[in-house]
C-alpha cells in the first residue's frame, strides 16, 4: 500500500481540499499535513515549485492539483471513463483554477490598490461564474459531467462557498447568485452528498 501525504496550508478551502474530499471518498489512509502561512514562508523554497498543495507518494513529492484531483478522482470512482464526460470535467476544473490564479494576485495588495484589483477580479468572476453556470446547466443541472458526483463538483463546491463566506474583501457575497444562482442550489446538494458530509464529520469531530 502507498504511503500518501497531502500537505497544503491549514484551511478548509483552496486548492487542496478537493483532493483531501476525494481521498477521504475513496477510503484512502493520508496524512493530512496543514501548514500555517508563516510556516509556509520558511519552507516555500523546500517544496518543487514554490506552492502547495504537494502529495508525497512513497516518499516522492509532486504538484499540479488538478492532476491529484485526476488521479485520486479515478481510484475513488469521482472521474469519468468517458472521454467526453472527461473532457467537460476538466473544463470546470481548469476554470476554477483559473480562478484561483486571479485570486491569489491579489493577496498582497492593501488599501485602494486592493479595493481597485478586486473590482477587476469581480468583473473576472462573472465571466468564469456565468461559465460554470451555463455548464451545469447544459449537464441537466444537478452535477457538471457524468450525471454524478465528480471531482469538478468537488472543486466548484469548495470554490463557490469560499466566495459566500464574504472572506474575500469588496468581493459581493451576491456575486454567484447575480450571475449563477444555479450555482448556489449546486452547493448545497453538493454539502450533503455522504462521502462530502462524511468528510466534514471527521474533520470536525
Amino acid at each position: 500500500m502507498s504511503k500518501i501525504k497531502l500537505s497544503y496550508f491549514d484551511i478548509n478551502g483552496g486548492r487542496g481540499e478537493p483532493v483531501r474530499i476525494a481521498m477521504s471518498i475513496a477510503g484512502m489512509e493520508f496524512e493530512d499535513e496543514r501548514i500555517s502561512f508563516p510556516e509556509f514562508g520558511k519552507m516555500r523554497g523546500s517544496t518543487p515549485l514554490n506552492a502547495l498543495p504537494t502529495l508525497e507518494i512513497n516518499g516522492e513529492v509532486y504538484t499540479q492539483s488538478n492532476a491529484m484531483n485526476r488521479y485520486i478522482g479515478k481510484q475513488a470512482g469521482l472521474y469519468p471513463d468517458d472521454p467526453w464526460q472527461a473532457f467537460l470535467c476538466d473544463e470546470v476544473m481548469e476554470a476554477i483554477e483559473d480562478i484561483y490564479h486571479y485570486i491569489v494576485r491579489t493577496f498582497a495588495l492593501k488599501g485602494e490598490e486592493l479595493k481597485a484589483a478586486r473590482a477587476v477580479l469581480c468583473d473576472t468572476l462573472r465571466i468564469y461564474l456565468k461559465l460554470l453556470g451555463n455548464r451545469l446547466s447544459a449537464a441537466g443541472g444537478h452535477y457538471f459531467a457524468d450525471n454524478k458526483l465528480t471531482v469538478a463538483d468537488l472543486k466548484a463546491y469548495v470554490l463557490v462557498k469560499s466566495l459566500l463566506s464574504g472572506n474575500l474583501d469588496h468581493v459581493p457575497v451576491d456575486l454567484c447568485e447575480q450571475v449563477a444562482p444555479n450555482l448556489i442550489k449546486h452547493i448545497a446538494r453538493i454539502e450533503v452528498e455522504p462521502g462530502v458530509a462524511a468528510y466534514y464529520q471527521k474533520i470536525t469531530a
